[in-house]
């Protein structure tokens, strides 16, 4: 019969954390700097069009895309709103 799964690791798993009430040195407070939901649920308008891009700048997008598992059009549109942005 196989050995049941977690079974030699179940004591630390169910051991009680201890808390000290230690010091916690210099604390730094970090402003918030993370959109809020509503800002996250919002799409941003887009507008389909047709272009004919080079095979080397498509070939590298779905590389790279495929490394951090995300759409190669995706990472296109977000380095065009980034340089469009910086240009406003």
């Amino acid at each position: 019969m196989a050995p049941v799964i977690g079974g030699k690791v179940k004591k630390y798993m169910t051991a009680k954390i201890k808390y000290t009430d230690e010091p916690l040195g210099k604390v730094k407070v970090i402003s918030d700097f993370l959109p809020p939901p509503e800002e996250l649920a919002l799409k941003d308008e887009t507008v389909k069009i047709t272009i004919a891009l080079s095979k080397t700048s498509v070939d590298f997008f779905k590389k790279e895309a495929k490394k951090y598992n995300t759409q190669y059009q995706k990472m296109i549109r977000r380095l065009l709103d980034e340089y469009t942005a910086h240009q406003l």
